[in-house]
């Protein structure tokens, strides 16, 4: 698995679909994910180099960057490339495949199994992530990656809801399992205008 996750996230990121994440009694099929390639990617939490919130993403491959975003929410990535090298593979959505009970508990406002870990802080949700996950090992930790047989169909494009240049065309590394029904809707960025 380090072989693999040693690699840049963009080889990465489409060999995890279909991968199997776990936290304790929940598990789910990774069908949807980014690619985000630190300091060369103005999408990436590394692109303007390392600091206290990124440092997981300079660390080893196979760890779990957990940050907080929009004031309430949890999004979680795989670390991949070399020790010092930031990369990760954000993870975007799932299909519950154990545990969907307490998945169901957790995500209580969903209305359909397939959107329970549709979108990266309802897959955190569903899983139980929490920041404190921050810097696990994916190997040993409470936080698992199962690598599971690759999806034999891939598709990609521009990343979701991603300001600037980032979320251009020039960068399609959102990888997903076309037609599965949990991958998340595409939304582009749309600026906030602002009034006054």
């Amino acid at each position: 698995m380090i072989e693999l996750l040693s690699r840049p996230a963009t080889e990465v990121a489409p060999r995890l679909l279909g991968s199997i994440l776990e936290v304790g009694p929940v598990a789910l099929r990774i069908t949807e994910v980014e690619a985000y390639l630190g300091e060369a990617d103005p999408g990436s939490h590394a692109f303007r180099g390392p600091g206290r919130r990124n440092a997981v993403m300079y660390g080893p491959p196979g760890h779990l960057y957990v940050y907080f975003t929009y004031g309430m929410h949890v999004c979680a990535n795989v670390v991949c490339s070399p020790e010092g090298t930031a990369s990760g593979v954000l993870l975007r959505a799932g299909e519950v495949v154990e545990g969907i009970e307490l998945a169901r508990a957790r995500r209580s406002s969903s209305k359909r199994d397939t959107d329970l870990a549709q979108g990266p802080a309802r897959l955190c949700v569903a899983l139980g992530i929490e920041l404190g996950d921050n810097g696990t090992d994916l190997r040993t930790g409470r936080v698992r990656l199962r690598l599971g047989e690759q999806s034999p169909l891939i598709a990609q494009g521009p990343r979701t809801g991603v300001s600037g240049p980032g979320g251009s065309a020039d960068f399609p590394w959102r990888y997903f399992i076309p037609g599965d029904p949990t991958v998340s809707p595409y939304k582009a960025h749309v600026p906030k205008r602002r009034t006054g």
